[in-house]
């Protein structure tokens, strides 16, 4: 099922793999993201954006050396830490998620800051959802507190199983 479009009713007009609404969230996405570039005095070098739009056309948590591949097609010349330092970048602007379950990263799809949020991550096909959950994360965070435990802002990962692949 890897690369398959899917049909949900949110999803807009379908344009090949992503749809018009999903065209809309990721212009509105990279615009957010030079917007906190200039206001952390940083720059979004050309590279920078190439990668991070490589993620928004995905809907699935990617690895490093996939957006490699991916970038290869536009600089044949890219080698691996031209990604890894994108994608540090990225990481620290806080606009894309390291994804430890898989090994993989993911745009960060909502444009709120220090958010901690939820990753739901289908075993079977990679597909990740991202949520906001303040009663998950509340609760998370008392109970580490209970047990002296202090919580980092890192999304927390759920693994399961997707309703397409369990169709």
């Amino acid at each position: 099922m890897q690369g398959a479009s899917k049909t949900l009713p949110e999803a807009g007009i379908l344009l090949g793999m992503r749809t018009l609404s999903s065209v809309k969230q990721h212009t509105a996405l990279a615009k957010h993201a030079e917007a906190l570039c200039l206001q952390e005095g940083m720059a979004m070098t050309p590279l920078r954006r190439e990668v991070y739009e490589l993620l928004l056309a995905h809907d699935r948590p990617v690895g490093a050396y996939d957006l490699l591949e991916e970038l290869k097609a536009k600089r044949p010349k890219a080698a691996p830490v031209t990604v890894y330092r994108a994608l540090d970048f990225l990481l620290e602007l806080g606009v894309v998620h390291k994804v430890h379950a898989l090994n993989a990263f993911a745009a960060c799809r909502g444009m709120e800051t220090a958010h901690r949020g939820l990753v739901l991550i289908c075993r079977t096909c990679r597909t990740s959802v991202e949520l906001e959950d303040h009663k998950v994360d509340n609760t998370i965070k008392r109970s580490a507190a209970a047990h002296g435990f202090e919580t980092s802002d890192e999304p927390i990962e759920v693994l399961g199983m997707c309703s397409l692949c369990r169709a």
